[in-house]
């Protein structure tokens, strides 16, 4: 039977109403040209996601996924509409101004790891601190809760070629944290990882969600990894089937399954 998608519930660390959104998506639209015609690739995407949620956007290849997310990370600009981070709006200023609010607001989790080979994880995860010119030595205690968090402290010392696909995920998570962002975004993190090592992988995300309040927002195509979600948004032909948004999960994977064959998807 299909779980209520509204009141359940909230997690611990679930925002209040009023808190102000973290992320904002106001009618985000993304053009690309196609013999001669200018083709919506993301029409109309409208959302906000709070603090301490975790979203995910569920649909088929091709829906428009990457292209959003990279929209939602200020890797690409809308053609119009407003992408907005804590209050910070992507579409304005240079590229540099958008590499400073990610750098400092976003963390990116990658399908493909893109960890560096010749660094150790620990030299991995703190990369981004070295970057934006940050004290290793004042952030050495938060840099050990988190791997101790990640079930990776005792690996810090290897490099990448000695770790398994779910452990070189896991410090790729590490390193999106390691600046304390207040938004971490995924990109089907489980895609090129095994069932088990992918399940895992959600469990830590939650966890992430749980301990430290981090809003999460993960895109896929993978039933089982929306239903991880407290909120799923349905993502067809590059716009949201808002109406059909399901609430108050984590959900059974059936539930996704039956609403995606509700909408046709």
């Amino acid at each position: 039977m299909m779980r209520a998608m509204t009141s359940a519930s909230p997690s611990p660390a679930a925002p209040s109403a009023a808190a102000a959104p973290v992320l904002e998506a106001r009618s985000v639209f993304r053009l690309r040209a196609s013999d001669g015609q200018q083709v919506a690739i993301v029409r109309d995407v409208s959302f906000a996601l709070r603090a301490g949620e975790f979203a995910t956007v569920m649909g088929p290849s091709g829906s428009g996924k990457s292209t959003l997310l990279h929209l939602l990370a200020g890797l690409d600009k809308p053609s119009a509409g407003q992408v907005l981070v804590a209050g910070d709006d992507l579409g304005s200023g240079d590229e540099e101004r958008r590499a400073a609010v990610r750098r400092q607001r976003i963390g990116f989790i990658f399908q493909f790891f893109h960890l560096l080979p010749d660094l150790t994880v620990e030299e991995n995860v703190t990369l981004p601190l070295r970057i934006g010119g940050q004290s290793l030595r004042r952030s050495a205690g938060r840099i050990d809760s988190l791997l101790d968090l990640l079930g990776i402290a005792h690996l810090r010392g290897r490099l990448p070629h000695a770790l398994s696909g779910g452990e070189m995920q896991r410090v790729s998570i590490a390193r999106a944290l390691s600046t304390q962002p207040p938004l971490l975004l995924a990109d089907e993190p489980t895609g090129n990882l095994s069932s088990k090592a992918g399940e895992e992988v959600i469990a830590l995300l939650r966890s992430v969600r749980d301990k430290l309040g981090t809003a999460i927002l993960l895109v896929t195509h993978n039933p089982r990894d929306a239903a991880a979600g407290d909120r799923v948004l349905f993502l067809h032909d590059g716009a949201l089937r808002n109406e059909s948004e399901m609430r108050g999960g984590p959900f059974g994977v059936a539930d996704v399954f039956h609403r995606l064959s509700q909408l046709g998807i």
